[in-house]
């Protein structure tokens, strides 16, 4: 009988990706987007459905959890991936773009995991993998503190759910990945901005340099992310963290190696 996994943000980059690796690997697919009706491709796939999904919308996530559960008869892993991001000086954020980041990054895989949960329980077993950042686990990159945030909050969140889920035969994996290309991360950034207050436009005008940069060539494949997902999903690692990139695992060991206060001005200087 085959799997099936249900995946959150599949219009585009990682989530889209993951969605056509595993049907191609034979599971069932529930991908899950906010307008399935714009979607081309993954309709091409017999083993993918599409489920109207809005993370943020608690309504909405209990309905298409029920739905796949109803079209598929089960589920067996959960790719929490919909994810947003904010950038620029706390000081300049929109209240809007704080309760946004809040609530697509954190409340939304809460939103999910609360509706699987009791289909989970009652199969006793099934598995979550949330999607963090390197940034989850370090801060790596000056003017996001609000994504920063987010994603450490994903780190504590699913942390902490380990002991009350595990005895119920319920896995709990994160994958905490570098930049990747081919999600468009940089073009869909929400940044915080402000004509009367300028003390900041230097770091920000930096920062956004360095990502421009990056985005040209300084990022991961998202196929070694798509691959790291597979391979908690079928079992071939049993990773509660997995770091992914080398980017990533050059920063993770930067910041084990130091003093957190060489390690926060050895980030800092490019920008100062």
């Amino acid at each position: 009988m085959s799997k099936t996994i249900f995946i959150t943000g599949t219009s585009s980059g990682l989530g889209k990706l993951t969605a056509i690796h595993f049907a191609k690997l034979g599971w069932n697919v529930a991908a899950t987007m906010r307008t399935p009706e714009n979607e081309t491709e993954l309709t091409q796939y017999g083993n993918i459905k599409l489920f109207k999904l809005d993370v943020t919308d608690v309504e909405q996530v209990q309905a298409a959890v029920a739905d796949a559960i109803e079209a598929f008869g089960r589920i067996d892993v959960v790719v929490n991936n919909a994810g947003v991001g904010a950038y620029g000086a706390l000081e300049l954020a929109k209240e809007e773009t704080i309760d946004w980041q809040l609530g697509v990054n954190v409340r939304g895989p809460i939103n999910v995991i609360r509706a699987m949960l009791p289909h989970f329980r009652a199969n006793k077993s099934g598995m979550f993998i949330t999607i963090s950042s390197f940034m989850g686990v370090t801060t790596a990159v000056p003017t996001g503190s609000l994504y920063n945030m987010s994603k450490f909050a994903l780190e504590g969140l699913i942390e902490g759910l380990y002991y009350e889920l595990k005895p119920l035969g319920i896995e709990l994996r994160l994958v905490e990945q570098g930049g990747s290309s081919g999600n468009n991360f940089v073009d869909k950034i929400v940044w915080g901005n402000s004509e009367e207050i300028t003390d900041y436009d230097e770091i920000t005008a930096k920062v956004k340099a360095m990502m421009s940069k990056a985005a040209e060539g300084g990022v991961d494949d998202p196929q070694t992310i798509v691959d790291a997902i597979a391979r908690l999903a079928i079992g071939e690692s049993n990773q509660f963290r997995t770091l992914v990139g080398e980017a990533a695992h050059q920063l993770m060991d930067m910041r084990k190696s130091l003093p957190i206060e060489d390690y926060l001005e050895r980030i800092a200087a490019p920008y100062q």
